[in-house]
Parts: structure tokens; C-alpha cells; sequence
């Protein structure tokens, strides 16, 4: 995650110990998948879920197991997703073994089925943060989520959340379909008092895929910063927000530090504006999946994160967590953590390269280098990384 409202603004985010903190002793943040079904059918889900699948879930009891397994590692956060977590039955009940367990739970939802009571539920076991989808205004967002009405379902469960003082946000995945409404999600967010936004870059995993036209050019990517930069200090200036994030393209930490020199111009302030910001994205050590970020399918498959689940480094029903990340021998996560060895020859090359790690992925069946790829695609041009 880039933290644009830390990095252009100064301002402080809660969740910043994780990203320019001391987290050696920490383990991963975990993304876990717990239900592939879900009431909704978004035209880019990452993870193709639907209203019929269940996905050879993990029972309650493998589930709970897994969460000790987390914990034994230290896992800092446990983000809940899916599908739509709140259609697993027993969802409030390994919510709450996390708390016994000491563990932080968040939730990734579409927020239509979060009625008073959920949220009051959800608060009850310790839930600390619901991120809730929201693709664009109301028109849009229903189309997207290919469901009438679902707009107002999210906002419903955006205000019986902050009802119950659950803090919300917004999540909102970029394509070529709604880079205008990204000032709409901004007013969403002001007008339900709404105080963290994280923009997602579009990942080509689950029906995503079928979405090869939506992916933004390198300059409409490049305008959707700027506007994301734009409308982000305005609101800090106003007092609008606490967060404003992007996930999935580390590109945008390069981009913005370039966004930042052009407007330096022999200004002390912003020369310290830049060394900040330089300096917190260095801490941060760029692209940690597979390193700081994981993901356990419902079936109990571990991935580098959400977005691999076209490759399984293992399963839990057959070995713990443990032994499944710290294999030394699995050639995906070797890759993964050696970067400055095993990126392409761009990235490699690229001055901005020790803050940002580029996106390394593969997104076929399996790890052979010719399927490795820069994936978002990185969109700095040739002299700006030179």
C-alpha cells in the first residue's frame, strides 16, 4: 500500500506501524479468503465467486486451526474477505476465536448485508476496520456490481457500522470504466463521513481476466494519480480524511515522489516534503507479497497474496502455515524475496528499484521465468526511471 495522505500530506495514518515500522518480528498480514460465495456477481471480482460456490470451504474446526497457526507466526492482521465473508455461517465464530486469540481482524465486504444487527455483532467480537466496495456513484456502482439497488446497500452498511463506531472505509478498484468517478467516491466518502480510501489497481486474477480492455493505459493511470493526489490534499487540508491509500501498482510511490520534484522549485519545505517521503517508502522496502503479505484460500491453499490464486505454495489441511511459508525450497517465494536478483531487466535497471521492488508476478499455472511479468505494468517512463 502507498499511503498517499502520509507521503504528499505528512498526516499520520493508524496503520502505518505496519508499513514503516520495525516489523521483523512480525509475520505476514493475511488475506483470508473464507468463502468463495457471494450474493453479488462484479464484473472484476479477483477471485471469479458466486452465488453457488462454496469452494470446498475449510470447516469451523480447520479454520479455527488455521487462525492458531497465524497467530504462532504473529500475523498482525487478519483480513476476512471472499466472496462475501458474512455468507459463512460460522463467520462470528472464528471471528471471535481470532480475538481470543489475540488476533486483529478486519473485514473486506460489499457492505449489502450488513443490516443493525451484523454491525452490532461484528463490534461485539472486536471486528476493528470493515473496508466496503463502492466502484463509483450509485448508476454506475449498480451496473458494475451487476445488482439494482446495491449502492444503497453498501451506504446502509457503511452507516450501521459507523453507528456502532466500527471504523469504515472504502474500497474502490480502477479500470477504464469508472477513472471519472474516482471524485465521486471522494464525496461518497465525505458525505457518510467515510475517513479512509484505498484505490486498487486492476489485477488481471478471477473474472478480472475477461477484463483486458478495462485496464488503464500507462497515462490514464498517470491522470488517475494525479487526481487521487489532487483531491487527497484538498481533503486533508479540509480535514475530510485520515487515509487515502493505493494497493497493487508500487510504481505510484516512484510517481510520486516525481510529482513532488516538479513541484520543489528551490522550496526548503518541499525539499523536506520529498526527503520524507523518499525515506518512508525506503523503510517500507516496496512490493512485499509473498514476504509481508499473504493469503489462505477457503480450501485452505496459501498464496503469495489475494491475487495468485492460480498458484499454491500449499495447503493447510496438510502442513501448518509455518512450515508452508518458511520453506526454503519453494521456488515462487525464493523469487519473490529475492528481487534484486530475480525482477525483470527494467526493474532491475530502475533507480527507484529499492522503494518499490516492481510488481513480479506470474498469473498462468505455473512459475517457469517466461511466464513472469510486471503485473499492473509498471508506468514511469523510460527517463523517469533512468
Amino acid at each position: 500500500m502507498i499511503n498517499i495522505s502520509r507521503l504528499y500530506c505528512g498526516l499520520a495514518g493508524q496503520s502505518d506501524y505496519l508499513r514503516y515500522g520495525d516489523t521483523n518480528s512480525l509475520g505476514p498480514v493475511i488475506v483470508y479468503n473464507c468463502t468463495r460465495r457471494c450474493n453479488l456477481k462484479c464484473l472484476h471480482c479477483y477471485s471469479s465467486s458466486g452465488s453457488d460456490k462454496n469452494g470446498n470451504e475449510l470447516t469451523m474446526a480447520q479454520a479455527k486451526q488455521l487462525l492458531s497457526q497465524l497467530a504462532e507466526v504473529k500475523c498482525p492482521v487478519v483480513l476476512f474477505s471472499g466472496g462475501e465473508p458474512l455468507l459463512r455461517s460460522d463467520l462470528f465464530e472464528l471471528l471471535e476465536e481470532a480475538r481470543r486469540l489475540g488476533l486483529q481482524t478486519v473485514i473486506s465486504t460489499n457492505g449489502t448485508l450488513i443490516e443493525p444487527a451484523t454491525s452490532d455483532r461484528l463490534a461485539e467480537v472486536g471486528v476493528s476496520y470493515v473496508g466496503i466496495s463502492i466502484d463509483g456513484g450509485q448508476k454506475f456502482h449498480d451496473k458494475f456490481r451487476q445488482l439494482n439497488g446495491s449502492f444503497k446497500a453498501a451506504l446502509r452498511g457503511i452507516e450501521n457500522c459507523t453507528a456502532v463506531s466500527i471504523k469504515t472505509g472504502l474500497r474502490f478498484t480502477i479500470t477504464k470504466a469508472n477513472i471519472e468517478q474516482i471524485t465521486a467516491v471522494f464525496d461518497t466518502a465525505a458525505a457518510a463521513n467515510v475517513r479512509r480510501i484505498c484505490f486498487y489497481h486492476l489485477i488481471s486474477s478471477g473474472r478480472a481476466k475477461e477484463l483486458k480492455d478495462q485496464v488503464p493505459t500507462k497515462q490514464q493511470t498517470r491522470h488517475v494519480l494525479d487526481v487521487i493526489i489532487e483531491k487527497t490534499d484538498d481533503f486533508v487540508q479540509k480535514g475530510l480524511v485520515d487515509e487515502v491509500l493505493t494497493v497493487g501498482n508500487h510504481a505510484d510511490g516512484p510517481y510520486l515522489l516525481t510529482k513532488i520534484a516538479e513541484e520543489m522549485q528551490n522550496s526548503k519545505l518541499q525539499t523536506q516534503k520529498y526527503q520524507n517521503a523518499m525515506l518512508l517508502l525506503l523503510s517500507a522496502g516496496g512490493n512485499k507479497i509473498g514476504e509481508k503479505i499473504g493469503c489462505v484460500s477457503c480450501d485452505g491453499s496459501v498464496h503469495p497474496d489475494q491475487f495468485w490464486h492460480n498458484y499454491s505454495l500449499g495447503n493447510v489441511k496438510a502442513q501448518t502455515f509455518k512450515l508452508i511459508w518458511d520453506n526454503p525450497d519453494e521456488p515462487v517465494l525464493n523469487k519473490l524475496r529475492k528481487k534484486n536478483k530475480f525482477a525483470n531487466a527494467r526493474c532491475l535497471k530502475c533507480k527507484w528499484f529499492d522503494l518499490c521492488k516492481g510488481n513480479f508476478r506470474f498469473l498462468g499455472a505455473n512459475g517457469n521465468d517466461a511466464n513472469w511479468l510486471n503485473e499492473p505494468a509498471c508506468y514511469l517512463m523510460d527517463e523517469e526511471i533512468s
